[in-house]
């Protein structure tokens, strides 16, 4: 097994609780770590999951949605990269940096998800 990572990645949607985090959106952080079987080791691309696709995937889904909770994105993420790629295990956390706006003394808010086949 190997063990695939894409960490803080940075990908603009228009998500939150209240109606003015959707209307002006904000920046999520994305942590995705995959677990794909051997091929991979074969060094050809066509032969693993490609952590650009996956990317592109996760952004797809922050892009034709609106979410009011972290958990639902974070989800919807999994379970579209679980139904795209060969993986045997994906776990997706996603951030909210901008949390100090809404009053919370704190780095960031999250919700993480993890799928295994």
């Amino acid at each position: 097994m190997i063990h695939v990572e894409i960490h803080g990645l940075e990908v603009f949607g228009h998500h939150g609780v209240t109606e003015d985090e959707r209307a002006r959106g904000q920046i999520f952080l994305f942590d995705v770590e995959l677990d794909v079987d051997d091929r991979a080791l074969s060094d050809r691309l066509e032969d693993t999951v490609d952590y650009v696709e996956v990317a592109r995937c996760v952004e797809d889904v922050s892009e034709s949605n609106r979410f009011a909770l972290l958990e639902a994105l974070a989800a919807a993420a999994a379970d579209a990269i679980v139904a795209r790629f060969e993986v045997t295990r994906v776990r997706l956390r996603v951030r909210k940096p901008e949390i100090k706006a809404a009053g919370l003394a704190a780095e960031w808010t999250a919700a993480t998800v993890e799928w295994t086949r």
